[in-house]
């Protein structure tokens, strides 16, 4: 069991060196070194030395000696903080002392605590491990008086000696000054803890190490935010100026903001909440962070310099790290551990997400707050429980605000660099979702038709943009449209309560699909009545207006303001979903409450039409959500969103409709057009020829 405890428990020698240190902290040390001595012509060996509490006699005997003892568990629970820096325990199962074990066979340990002669032990792991019972492997230990920690000094000096595992290296001792140095959170100091890494005779190993605030400085762009337990969400975004590009910097606060979540899934459904509340937060407490963002395009990486030394740290260090009281949790943020699927995420969507190779960022929680978050027993991160879900929604939710306006700053950096943006998608991971709903739904065989035509012409299209030399944005806008109609025929059919809805859903979905022909060819208009495109466009989404049980009116179908106009009808239909589609979402934002908590007469939804127009008659769509914050030149950009999940092409493709069809997508002020006043929120206008 010892053997089992120290030599499997423990992933990586660094990894035990790091466990010895955090019990340096536990001891309310202010310093610890670390060294690691192969130059003396000795066998080499590794001292943990620290200026702590130490240890008497009597706790030697009844925590220190005991395998899985709780004492720091039980300080934790009940709040006791050290003496000296009114510390919390980080540990809490009693085995991280065993750690030693994975680094050497023969242990020396001195430690003196207040008041107390010095104790000495001495532990050869072959010996102990040969007895088949705890209780017949003795352990001796020695008082004498001070000798190492002299003139009323404290503390603990663990010595390894016959190492185990492969020789340390330069590689190995370089990546362990990395771990030792990120011990300490380097954003936040917590009370007076310094780690170091000493390699005598070998000092050359370590001493080329880039300095991490210097790398910090070359970031492009940098971000802070704070979530308290409320849910409330403050933030600071700041976008540098790069050398040699004419851009001025820009920066960004906001208080009292939401914090939007990634869109999660809770036993096959989506989950109503949008937003972090009070219970993101539950058992996790408040949520700080820090992130530094690189721009590793070749013509930013030029005029920064040294652009080996940078790509090369951001290769090994890259990614989010997480501290509790300023002490960092492994294995988060460490090579080969994406706990947040940042680089899945860029592969989605390229050109908006953050990879773990462009960010240098850290997470920072409260010990005494985070009690359901519980570190594995083998120290490589959290038990993956309901709070580490939503720690990890949290902190992708905070990097999504920082995407959000980020893609603003690099879209104008790609202007002065002349990098053009492309979009290679795909429709087989949204139609095999929808496949698997159908079959758990047992409703494969009437719908299988209607989900083979629209892979069938989706394809077609594809090869058609494709021979056209359209490879780009055009089949990005075509996945865009695709993925968004089978997602919503994909919630329908997940609710299981409508198949007759389904199924209108999907030949809506296959008109809309149809619709794209305009892309090629505007030869396929004719005279439609702006009441019969509502219409269509409210049985589309007619299961998603009741699920959200929103206040709508629609007075275009009561036959008030109606009007005809030369249009391509699919096309068209996919625009108003679109505008609905972002309705509904900014609403969820705004009012995040669930429907049976009054956000019913809250969410309202206003679909008619308007002739204040010159150009000609418009089809209004207005909501009671949150708004536009940013200008119509960016909104309607492709590529530009502020939804987590989105591609940023809904208004970009609902514009570029209106545009094919001779008219236009504007977004009047409040006032300028009749809307009733609850509905407060976006106004968009899809103006028609005349």
């Amino acid at each position: 069991m010892l053997q089992l405890l120290g030599d499997e428990l423990i992933g990586t020698p660094r990894l035990a060196v790091f466990e010895l240190v955090k019990n340096a902290y536990d001891a309310d040390a202010t310093e610890v070194s670390v060294r690691i001595d192969l130059a003396s012509g000795g066998p080499p060996t590794i001292t943990v030395t620290d200026d702590g509490d130490g240890m008497s006699l009597d706790l030697l005997r009844s925590v220190w000696l005991v395998p899985g003892d709780d004492h720091r568990r039980r300080q934790r629970e009940e709040g006791t903080r050290s003496a000296k820096h009114h510390r919390l325990p980080l540990g809490e199962k009693g085995l991280g002392r065993f750690a030693v074990h994975k680094l050497g066979n023969r242990i020396d340990v001195t430690t003196r605590a207040a008041e107390s002669d010095e104790c000495v032990i001495d532990i050869d792991w072959n010996e102990l491990i040969e007895k088949p019972f705890l209780d017949e492997a003795p352990v001796t230990v020695r008082e004498r008086p001070a000798k190492l920690f002299t003139g009323g000094r404290t503390g603990t000096r663990i010595r390894i000696s016959e190492l185990r595992g492969p020789e340390w290296q330069r590689g190995e001792i370089r990546r362990l000054s990395n771990q030792i140095t990120s011990i300490c959170s380097p954003f936040e100091e917590p009370g007076g803890f310094r780690a170091k890494l000493e390699v005598p005779g070998r000092e050359d190993w370590i001493k080329d190490l880039p300095d991490f605030k210097e790398i910090l400085n070359r970031a492009t762009w940098k971000f802070s935010f704070r979530l308290d337990e409320t849910g409330r969400f403050d933030f600071d975004y700041q976008f540098r100026r790069v050398p040699g590009l004419n851009l001025d910097g820009r920066e960004v606060s906001k208080s009292g903001d939401k914090l939007k979540l990634p869109p999660a899934t809770k036993r096959g459904r989506a989950s109503e909440s949008v937003v972090a509340n009070a219970d993101t937060t539950r058992g996790i407490g408040p949520v700080t962070g820090e992130f530094h963002v690189f721009d590793r395009d070749r013509e930013v990486l030029r005029r920064l310099g040294d652009t080996r030394l940078l790509t090369s740290y951001l290769d090994e260090n890259g990614g989010v790290r997480v501290y509790r009281d300023g002490i960092r949790v492994y294995n988060y943020g460490e090579q080969g551990d994406d706990w947040l699927g940042l680089d899945l995420r860029r592969v989605n969507i390229p050109t908006r997400r953050v990879s773990r190779n462009i960010i240098l960022g850290a997470v920072h929680l409260s010990i005494e707050s985070s009690v359901d978050l519980v570190e594995k027993t083998n120290r490589e991160g959290f038990v993956e429980n309901d709070a580490c879900s939503r720690l990890r929604d949290i902190v992708l939710g905070a990097l999504g605000a920082i995407e959000e306006e980020r893609q603003i700053d690099k879209g104008r950096i790609r202007q002065l660099t002349q990098k053009p943006t492309d979009v290679a998608s795909r429709i087989d991971k949204p139609i095999a979702e929808l496949r698997r709903a159908l079959d758990d739904r047992g409703a494969r065989e009437t719908f299988e038709p209607y989900v083979t035509k629209i892979e069938r012409d989706y394809v077609d299209m594809q090869e058609t943009l494709l021979a056209a030399g359209m490879s780009g944005l055009n089949l990005a806008v075509v996945f865009h449209e695709v993925d968004r109609g089978v997602r919503v025929l994909h919630r329908v059919i997940a609710e299981g309560k409508d198949v007759e809805g389904a199924v209108r859903q999907a030949e809506e979905l296959m008109r809309v699909l149809g619709g794209f022909s305009t892309l090629l060819r505007r030869d396929s208009k004719r005279r439609h009545r702006a009441s019969r495109l509502v219409s269509a466009a409210r049985q589309f989404n007619l299961l998603r207006l009741r699920h959200h049980r929103l206040r709508f009116q629609c007075p275009v179908l009561d036959g008030v303001g109606d009007f005809d106009s030369s249009f391509t009808f699919g096309l068209v239909l996919g625009a108003l979903n679109n505008l609905i589609d972002n309705a509904l979402y900014w609403m969820r934002v705004r009012w995040p409450e669930r429907p049976d908590d009054h956000a019913t007469s809250r969410r309202c939804l206003f679909v008619g039409t308007s002739h204040d127009f010159d150009h000609g008659p418009a089809i209004l769509v207005a909501d009671s959500g949150t708004g536009f914050r940013d200008s119509p030149e960016h909104i309607t950009r492709p590529f530009f969103t502020r939804k987590p999940s989105g591609m940023g092409l809904g208004l970009y493709y609902a514009n570029l409709a209106m545009e094919l069809n001779g008219g236009q997508l504007a977004f009047p002020e409040r006032g300028e057009v009749e809307v009733p006043k609850e509905y407060d929120g976006a106004i968009v206008a899809m103006i028609f020829k005349e």
